[in-house]
């Protein structure tokens, strides 16, 4: 026997007992020096064990899992879900079963993409860890079409997606390139995909046009994430045949508020006002709070057609230059809008609360109003400062701003936590293209509808757990917030640690405990640090049937009733008010309770889409804008650490780009993890999250959306 043949038997032994100490274990993982002590492995064989067990992995025979062990797929628990990619590479499978995350790399993602609906094997799980599997099948594609960037060689074509979260790029047999030239933007639908070694082939259903014609830049945003730009025929006929008569029988069972002194506050561009507001003192020394909400459940009855295309719409997207509505503009513009000095049939939450903001009476009925004015923030706001008089309305907004603040301290005094995060808006040219970006001011206007808002929600959760009687609350839509999960709070306990702060937290923590963290560090040089990895230790709100609270406002009770127009869930929520008002048979509640859980799932993750959809188009114009300043020094700040670099948000225009390690030549940079910071090895110089820097824009990559930035001090 050749000496190539008998190295060869015996590493194919040697995977054998590999297998069969790993099969014999199964449900447990190991690392590789367990392995090889377990089944006798010398010092001068170890070389063949490790080639034995590369191989192995190779094949797929045995896996490797995220902290290095290892275990063998075969026999392990099978389970599916919606895989979510990151822009690293890898992704999670949240268990259809359990609704627990499930760790997927990038070697064990097999043909699937993001949003696709696998099945996942469960690999063994080390005590203390997330769960982790391999996908073994693609059930169904979540998405088929995928935006992205076509290039042309001599023989073959290929997209590179816009998407980071989409990993492989798509090959293009120049008969299914329909005209399309290189470098132009493009609608590429995915073929077929049969094996993870080679790319997705794809056919392109549509050409966009070059990147820097106008428009095609959110085109691209609305075509990547399947917004629905236009109703169809019979919806929109649904909707011009809708009219509105306030007779008789309309006015009955609604209370007539035709008199009151109500009026819309809200964006100067705003076109769809669906929430109105009133009060007024009373004799006792307490306000009547008027919270009155267009009544969109008049004009929608469950099942129509209008009613499933909101549905599958889910919200309204508020794009950068447009708004993609979820109802035609004949409602959303029109009749259920409360332009002023027009009657509307509306849902009114009507208070009595006390001068320290205590709720001690209240009412939730369908009602019909006048609006006496439309107000813009802005306007409000001149009054509250007295920059504008108003002899009607300025006594009457006094006393709102004066309400919403002691509503706005006792909500904080009660566990509220105040994030308060910056947004911008854009300033556009008649090519679409920015010219300016303006911060988004927070004014004490914003506040008073916001507080009048929370607590008109708070009270219709409540008032439905009032009307439920005895037994199990009625079927409803809850909008929660979860506590954050113990290994991201006990990551942020003990970043709190490395940073010199002790805070005494232990088992579950009440948003009380984590807004005292917050106040503790306020005014402090780590304040903006300590926001923002507390920020990333939340938990996503959604909706759903299970009520578990809002941890982010403190509230046990609360849901969306105040934006039917733009939100599906509010829209039902005023059909279960009208409904819940009188007696419910079992079956119905059993019926709804069905629906409800499908309308939850449905509205969470339109709502993700939605804002997935937005962030994008303002990042597309931020790049758009900061591609002209290129060369030129701004100040930042520091919004992410990782072991290749940094990234800084200029401030105040958000945008956020990469200073790379490498091009950090003063030094050998060390990534510390538990305090989210780059240390220079030899000089200690220390940039951490949050800290102030000035950066130079050095490249903008415009068909990426990346921004490259030079650390000023480098090249000084």
């Amino acid at each position: 026997m050749s000496k190539k043949d008998k190295h060869q038997k015996e590493k194919i032994a040697l995977e054998n007992k590999i297998l069969a100490f790993l099969k014999k274990k199964k449900g447990n993982a190991y690392k590789r020096k367990e392995i090889s002590r377990a089944i006798g492995i010398h010092k001068e064989n170890y070389h063949l064990f490790r080639e034995a067990l590369q191989t192995l992995l190779k094949s797929g025979k045995v896996v490797r899992l995220k902290g290095g062990k290892l275990t063998v797929p075969g026999s392990l628990i099978k389970t599916r879900g919606i895989l979510q990619m990151t822009r690293k590479g890898f992704g999670f499978v949240t268990d259809e079963r359990t609704g627990e995350d499930i760790f997927i790399a990038a070697q064990h993602l097999n043909t699937a993409l993001d949003q696709d609906l696998v099945e996942v094997q469960l690999f063994a799980v080390s005590r203390g860890r997330n769960k982790e599997g391999q996908i073994t099948r693609v059930i169904s594609r979540g998405r088929t079409a995928f935006v992205g960037t076509y290039h042309k060689s001599e023989y073959y074509g290929f997209v590179v997606p816009d998407d980071p979260k989409v990993y492989r790029d798509f090959y293009i047999h120049d008969k299914h390139a329909n005209g399309a030239r290189d470098g132009q933007k493009v609608v590429v639908e995915l073929e077929k995909w049969d094996s993870s070694h080679l790319n997705p082939e794809g056919r392109i259903v549509e050409v966009l046009g070059y990147p820097d014609e106008p428009g095609v830049d959110v085109a691209s945003v609305i075509k990547s994430y399947g917004l629905p730009l236009k109703f169809n025929r019979k919806v929109e006929e649904a909707a011009e045949q809708i009219e509105l008569k306030i007779t008789d029988q309309v006015l009955k069972d609604r209370l007539d508020l035709r008199d009151w002194l109500t009026f819309t506050i809200d964006p100067e561009d705003a076109k769809d006002f669906d929430d109105a507001v009133s009060l007024d003192k009373l004799e006792n020394g307490n306000y009547r709070l008027g919270v009155h909400i267009a009544d969109v459940s008049y004009f929608v009855p469950e099942g129509s057609i209008i009613d499933k295309e909101a549905l599958q719409r889910g919200t309204s997207v508020y794009l950068v230059d447009r708004v993609i509505p979820m109802l035609p503009e004949r409602l959303s513009n029109q009749l259920c809008s409360l332009q002023p000095n027009t009657e509307r049939l509306t849902f009114s939450c009507i208070m009595e609360l006390t001068p320290d903001g205590e709720v001690v009476d209240y009412q939730i009925q369908p009602s019909v109003i006048i609006s006496k004015r439309r107000f813009t923030y802005e306007e409000v706001q001149d009054i509250l400062d007295d920059k504008q008089t108003d002899e009607v309305f300025g006594p009457v907004l006094k006393e709102m701003h004066h309400l919403s603040q002691v509503l706005r301290r006792k909500r904080f005094a009660e566990g509220s936590i105040d994030f308060n995060t910056p947004e911008v808006k854009f300033k556009l040219n008649e090519r679409g293209e920015p010219i300016d970006i303006i911060p988004v001011e927070q004014l004490a206007s914003h506040q008073l509808i916001e507080e009048f808002m929370l607590k008109a929600n708070q009270m219709v959760t409540l008032h439905v757990q009032a009307i439920s009687g005895n037994g199990k609350p009625y079927p409803f839509i809850y909008r929660v917030h979860e506590k954050p999960d113990r290994e991201k709070l006990h990551k942020f306990k003990e970043f709190l640690k490395a940073l010199g702060y002790r805070i005494p937290i232990k088992g579950n923590i009440t948003p009380m405990q984590f807004q005292a963290i917050l106040k503790k560090i306020e005014g402090s040089k780590d304040e903006v640090l300590v926001k923002e990895v507390a920020l990333r230790t939340m938990m996503k709100a959604v909706y759903s049937q299970n009520n578990v609270g809002h941890f982010g406002l403190g509230f046990e009770y609360y849901t969306h009733f105040t934006s039917p127009i733009r939100r599906y869930p509010d829209l039902v929520v005023h059909r279960l008010l009208k409904e819940y008002a009188r007696p419910v048979p079992k079956k119905r509640l059993r019926a709804l309770k069905k629906s409800l859980k499908r309308i939850c799932q449905v509205a969470s993750e339109r709502e993700r889409v939605a804002l997935e959809a937005e962030r994008e188009s303002i990042k597309i114009k931020q790049v758009e804008w900061i591609a002209k300043h290129t060369g030129e020094v701004f100040e930042g700040i520091i919004s992410g650490v990782t072991s290749y670099g940094m990234f800084v948000e200029i401030i105040p225009y958000l945008i956020e780009g990469l200073i790379h390690i490498d091009s950090m030549g003063d030094d050998f940079y060390i990534y510390e993890e538990k305090t989210y910071s780059l240390i220079g090895k030899d000089t200690g110089r220390r940039y951490r999250l949050g800290d102030v820097v000035k950066v130079k824009v050095a490249n903008v990559d415009l068909e990426r959306n990346q921004v490259d930035f030079l650390l000023v001090n480098d090249e000084s």
